[in-house]
This record gives C-alpha cells, sequence and structure tokens, in this order.
C-alpha cells in the first residue's frame, strides 16, 4: 500500500479486564470516545490493540491509564503528545494524587523519582496537606493538621470521589489507619488534606489533537450512586480554541481565573520537573471552599493525564470546532445519571446507557453547544 495513502487506526489500550463487556462502562465509554476520535482524524476504529498486529498505517492510541515509563511508550511506539490521547508520566506516582502536596518532613519515606523541587513551586497553589508514604508519616501529619481542624484522607487511585474519608479526631484517625497495609501504603501513599466545606469544584483543562487544541474551564457536578454515595456526576465545560492564554482572554469571574492560574502552574510546574512526561489531555481539578474557621481556601486536588469524565465534552468540542474553522469559543457538558432510562436530550451524544456490572443503572452522555461571544 502506498504510504501517503495509508489510513490510520485508533486503537484503545484497556485498563479495562472487561474489555468488550457491555455491562461494562468503562469498557463501552473507552471504545465509543476512541470512535469519536478516529472520525476526528479521519482515521478507523481498530478495537483493542493487539501487539502481534500488524497495522498497515499510523497507530493512534487511547490508554486507559496514563502510560507510565519511556518503556511502556517504547513497545506501543508512542513518541509524543501526537500519538495518543493522554499522557506519560516516568514514574507511577506522578499519575495520582500523591504527587500534589509534599512530604510531611524533609527525611519521610518517598518513591523514587519524587522531586521536592515540584512541592515548593506548587505550594501555593495546592491546599494545605501532605502525602505519606509509611503510617508513622501519615500519624503524624494528620494529627498536625487535626490542630487546625477536620482532614480528608484520600486514596491516591480514587476516582468520583471514591476512596475518601472525612476524620475529624485522633480516634477516628486511628481507626481509619488501623485498616490500611503498610506495604500498600509504602508503594501507593496516601493523601493526608486540609476539609472544606461548600466546596466549588472547577475543572480545567487542554486537548490536543491533531492541529485542534483547545483550553477550558468547567464545573462538576454531584450525583448519587445507587448506594446513595455522591459520586461525579458530570462537568459543564467552555471551551476556546488554542492554549491558555487564549482562555485568559475571556472576561472571567475572579476566583475561576484564580483557579485557571493555579492549574496552569501545576501543569508547567510538572512539565519542568519530571523530565520526559507529556500529554494530548490534560485536566485538573480545583476545589475553592471554606475550613470551619470560615476562611476561603482554593487549590488544585489533583490530575489527570488520560481519558476521563469529562472528555465526552471535550471531544464533542473539538468536533464543532473542526466542523468550523472560524467558531472560537463552545460549551460542552457530560452529564452521568445513576438511574434506570432517563429522560436524555434529543441532541445528547450518548456513550453508554445500561447496567453496569458493578453500578447498577448508568447513563452517560455528552452535549456541545457552538458560542458567538468571542470575548
Amino acid at each position: 500500500m502506498n504510504g501517503a495513502n495509508r489510513k490510520g487506526g485508533v486503537v484503545v489500550v484497556s485498563s479495562c479486564k472487561d474489555w468488550g463487556n457491555p455491562q461494562c462502562h468503562e469498557s463501552v465509554t473507552q471504545g465509543a470516545l476512541a470512535s469519536k476520535l478516529a472520525a476526528i482524524k479521519g482515521y478507523e476504529f481498530a478495537g483493542e490493540f493487539d501487539a502481534a498486529k500488524a497495522y498497515s498505517g499510523p497507530v493512534y492510541f487511547v490508554p486507559g491509564d496514563t502510560l507510565v515509563g519511556a518503556d511502556a511508550a517504547r513497545r506501543l511506539g508512542v513518541r509524543g503528545e501526537q500519538d495518543l490521547f493522554g499522557g506519560l508520566v516516568p514514574f507511577a506516582f506522578v499519575a495520582t494524587k500523591v504527587l500534589t502536596h509534599p512530604l510531611p518532613e524533609p527525611h519521610s519515606a518517598a518513591p523514587p523519582g519524587w522531586s521536592s523541587a515540584f512541592a515548593g513551586m506548587v505550594g501555593d497553589v495546592v491546599l494545605p496537606g501532605y502525602s505519606v508514604f509509611s503510617i508513622e508519616d501519615a500519624d503524624g501529619a494528620a494529627r498536625k493538621l487535626l490542630r487546625d481542624g477536620p482532614l480528608r484522607i484520600k486514596e491516591p487511585g480514587g476516582i468520583g470521589g471514591l476512596g475518601q474519608s472525612v476524620v475529624t479526631d485522633a480516634a477516628q484517625l486511628a481507626a481509619i489507619l488501623d485498616g490500611f497495609d503498610p506495604r500498600r501504603l509504602a508503594h501507593e501513599g496516601l493523601v493526608i488534606e486540609k476539609n472544606l466545606a461548600d466546596v466549588v469544584t472547577y475543572s480545567v483543562g487542554q486537548v490536543r489533537v491533531g492541529e485542534l487544541l483547545a483550553t477550558y474551564y468547567g464545573i462538576q457536578h454531584l450525583t448519587r450512586n445507587r448506594r446513595g454515595k455522591e459520586v461525579y456526576g458530570g462537568s459543564d465545560l467552555v471551551l476556546v480554541r488554542g492554549d491558555f492564554d487564549a482562555l485568559l482572554d475571556r472576561e472571567i469571574d475572579g476566583d475561576l481565573r484564580t483557579a485557571i492560574a493555579q492549574a496552569r502552574r501545576y501543569h508547567a510546574a510538572a512539565l519542568a520537573c519530571y523530565p520526559g512526561m507529556f500529554a494530548s489531555r490534560c485536566n485538573y481539578d480545583i476545589a475553592q471552599g471554606r475550613d470551619e474557621h470560615g476562611d476561603w481556601h482554593s487549590g488544585v486536588l489533583e490530575q489527570s493525564w488520560r481519558i476521563g469524565g469529562a472528555s465526552g465534552a471535550e471531544l464533542a468540542a473539538l468536533e464543532a470546532f473542526q466542523a468550523d474553522p472560524g467558531l472560537k469559543v463552545v460549551a460542552a457538558s457530560t452529564t452521568e445519571l445513576h438511574e434506570q432510562n432517563p429522560p436524555v436530550p434529543a441532541d445528547a451524544w450518548v456513550y453508554f446507557q445500561g447496567i453496569d456490572q458493578r453500578a447498577g443503572p448508568l447513563t452517560k452522555y455528552a452535549r456541545c453547544e457552538a458560542h458567538v461571544d468571542t470575548r
């Protein structure tokens, strides 16, 4: 086949053991997003990546998780951000919540590759807190924070609000720490962070696919799962064509402008402190709220350099920008409902609707609305 005429393929590198199972919402969602990316790139959707297969054209990867290490990228043939929707980090902890906070003490336990310089660069754009890798450090850091009010303990890989506990006293702290395996803690770490009330969580991010680049801000919503627990329920985004400068050119209120500036600082610090990292999809969650003393705080909670809950809206926006080269701003949203056959808007792109084997009834969809306001 003539190389100039080869049609590329978009493939999924699945993190889901049940890839292809219609009752696994992660699998179905990942496949739907990869199909949308194939349409945007003018490629074919080629399903799950098969290392034994000889692909006839260029391959674009959609990993379910952030890739870790140059060897993982090399095995796939990923050389840079134009080869994947997601990102590559040099160490596994860089892709989790523990990246965000400093160690409690200079001599505290830390994984290989830990950058103290990163904590110094982002100290004023994150909430008060610590990352810990031992029970002793967890206990000491938590007791220090408890002197000033309630804290939140977060498992590093928890998503959608899961894997978190609010602690208000030493007895509660001891009970929670007793439940952690010291060996797992040494490997994965924990986040111990000031707890806020009346929280607004902003999303700030950027996506690049080929020549298309969009940067956005938005707000997250919570919903209740079938067990009554509050979990991620979707995002409302405003996306602009271009980089962070294009986003900040818009008329934006002070709190939101603060969130964007904090995300931008965090993004730049990660790239500076962890050489070899790159990402075509970046998303940062910024929490704003008040502590028990009424003091207001704003800070980056975590980062995502892989497909995520807002990616349906991100791709819907890129599709709109591609269809109309003069379009500068769009509004797009994702919605996740833990209900049996809820009403869905006629213009929605539904990428999962059914009974998930673990979450139960679930519907996930995205919508996009073009804006004429280009301020």
